[in-house]
């Protein structure tokens, strides 16, 4: 009775801890899913509709947890809003909420975090928070204009901030020169290489 007792306490281990190491790799494959339906969309796309017509998926970095950080979050109240430069003339107004601060493969990062003025008013966006930047990968593995991340404004009193690369995603300017996209400040240039989260786009025909 004893070994039996044994062997279901040790499934259940088991089983709790696959479910666990699995959940969030399949948080992420969810948020890729949610991608590519987007892109697949006539209605949504930023594609091109030449390479809508053959667009299977978007090409992503192997999914490492390693990526995903709980950084330092420090909020920096009463900063100016500035007008964020573009890929075009247009010049939306953003203001830094932020700076997140923490390790990655040994070094020592920070990135500013930026709310859109426009959230202020937004009721859809007025929880969400916008994260520009560059890496190393810039112009080979990814896009040569940055990556974005989409945070949430953290818990009132919360001194952290989870950052997750895997849910990285490339500028519409990627796809489709017709757009204007933010181009990430260079306080927000990270001296490594970030495998995760969406690749360069590549046609596929």
């Amino acid at each position: 009775m004893k070994q039996l007792t044994i062997i279901i306490c040790s499934l259940f281990i088991f089983t709790n801890c696959t479910k666990n190491t699995h959940s969030y790799k399949d948080e992420v494959k969810q948020f890729q899913y949610k991608l590519n339906t987007q892109y697949a969309s006539a209605e949504a796309s930023p594609l091109t509709k030449e390479d809508l017509k053959t667009f299977k998926s978007l090409v992503f970095f192997d999914i490492d947890s390693t990526y995903r950080v709980e950084a330092n979050f420090k909020l920096t109240p009463n900063t100016p809003v500035f007008a964020m430069p573009t890929t075009t003339e247009r010049l939306p107004l953003y203001r830094k909420y932020g700076i997140a601060t923490f390790v990655l493969n040994g070094k020592d990062l920070e990135l500013s975090i930026y709310q859109h003025q426009n959230s202020m008013t937004s009721f859809d966006n007025e929880s969400q928070l916008f994260l520009p930047f560059n890496d190393t990968t810039n112009g080979t593995t990814s896009y040569g204009g940055g990556r974005y991340i989409d945070l949430e404004i953290p818990k009132k009193g919360s001194n952290t901030i989870v950052i997750d690369f895997n849910k990285s995603y490339n500028p519409y300017c990627a796809y489709n020169y017709k757009y204007s996209c933010p181009i990430p400040p260079r306080e927000n240039d990270l001296p490594i290489a970030i495998l995760a989260g969406v690749k360069a786009y590549e046609k596929t025909y």
